[in-house]
C-alpha cells in the first residue's frame, strides 16, 4: 500500500497539470482532480492489476472532464430553452426571466417536466418518448402541447399551478 502511495503522490501534479491545460484555471482543475481521485479509489477494485496506473488515472481525469462539459452544456441548453436565445453574457432582465421560468417549470407536475425535458432538452423524438411511456406518439404530442401550454400560463403569471384535468 504504501508503494501506490507513492505513485499516487508523484502522479498528482501531471494529473494537475494536465486538468489545468482542460479546465483552464487552478480551481476548476483541483475540482477535477479531486473528483477524479475518488472516482480512482472508489473503483479500485475494476483496475487491471497488470495495467498502468497513470495512464489509468489520466483517462478517468479526461471523462470525468467530458462528463462535466456535457452537464455544462446541457444546462446551457436549457437556460437557452427557457429564455429562446442563446448569447454568451445574459442581461440581468434575461437571467430574471430565466430564473422565473425555470420556477414556473417547477410547478408543472413530474410528466410535463419530464416530457418538456426529453423533447426539448435532450432531444428524443416524439416516438423514442412514446416508446419510453409506453403510450402512443399521438399521446406524447398532446401531453407536450398540454405541458408547453401549462409552462407559458406559469411563465405569465397567469396561473398559480398546473390545472388538473377531470377523468370521469
Amino acid at each position: 500500500m504504501h508503494d501506490i502511495d507513492e505513485q499516487l503522490r508523484e502522479i498528482i501534479p501531471r494529473l494537475r497539470r494536465f486538468a489545468v491545460s482542460l479546465t483552464r484555471n487552478s480551481s476548476g482543475a483541483d475540482d477535477l482532480v479531486q473528483a477524479s481521485l475518488e472516482k480512482a479509489l472508489s473503483s479500485w477494485s475494476d483496475k487491471r492489476p497488470d495495467g498502468d496506473l497513470r495512464a489509468w488515472l489520466f483517462a478517468i481525469l479526461y471523462r470525468q472532464f467530458l462528463d462535466a462539459h456535457r452537464r455544462s452544456r446541457r444546462y446551457a441548453r436549457m437556460l437557452e430553452f427557457f429564455t429562446g436565445r442563446d448569447d454568451a453574457q445574459p442581461s440581468v432582465e434575461r437571467t430574471v426571466i430565466a430564473q422565473s421560468t425555470l420556477q414556473a417549470f417547477d410547478q408543472l407536475n413530474t410528466e410535463q417536466r419530464a416530457l418538456l425535458l426529453w423533447v426539448s432538452v435532450e432531444g428524443l423524438t416524439y416516438k423514442e418518448v412514446a416508446e419510453i411511456l409506453g403510450v402512443p406518439t399521438g399521446t406524447v404530442m398532446s401531453r407536450l402541447s398540454r405541458a408547453r401550454q401549462a409552462l407559458r400560463e406559469l411563465s405569465d403569471g397567469e396561473i398559480s399551478r398546473p390545472s388538473l384535468r377531470r377523468l370521469k
